[in-house]
């Protein structure tokens, strides 16, 4: 499992983040955070290979004051253990636009309503390879 995390960097509304990576051959979850801190999350991003309800599920959530909120779960799931993957997500004036690898854009709404995203964090079972925000 690794981590890779960013602090006090700016992240707007109308700014993109690319991340590059290898999802690992043994691979059961990983995340990908935006937000302020750990406690407050605008976007929790979590592609899951093994979830105990769906099998496997993209959940997207959001945490404010260390309490998460209620789930997004989307079923359709382009991932793939040990393959390359490039994630896209493009900060709009209502939330979150993911590119996912098989094209299909993901959408999460933004509930925290933060003007600044300076916190990002990527775990789990995901080698990160490239990361870039502009």
């Amino acid at each position: 499992m690794s981590e890779f995390e960013v602090k006090n960097m700016e992240l707007r509304v109308g700014d993109k983040l690319k991340v590059k990576g290898r999802v690992l051959e043994d691979a059961e979850r990983f995340q990908i955070d935006l937000g302020r801190d750990p406690d407050h999350l605008a976007l929790h991003f979590n592609p899951r290979f093994h979830d105990d309800t769906d099998g496997e599920v993209i959940v997207c959530n959001s945490k404010c004051d260390g309490s998460w909120g209620s789930e997004q779960r989307d079923r359709a799931f382009p991932f793939e253990k040990g393959a390359e993957v490039k994630l896209t997500v493009k900060v709009t004036g209502e939330g979150f636009e993911v590119e996912l690898p098989d094209n299909r854009e993901l959408f999460f709404s933004d509930r925290l309503g933060l003007d600044t995203l300076n916190y990002i964090r990527v775990r789990g079972h995901f080698k990160v390879t490239s990361f870039k925000f502009s």
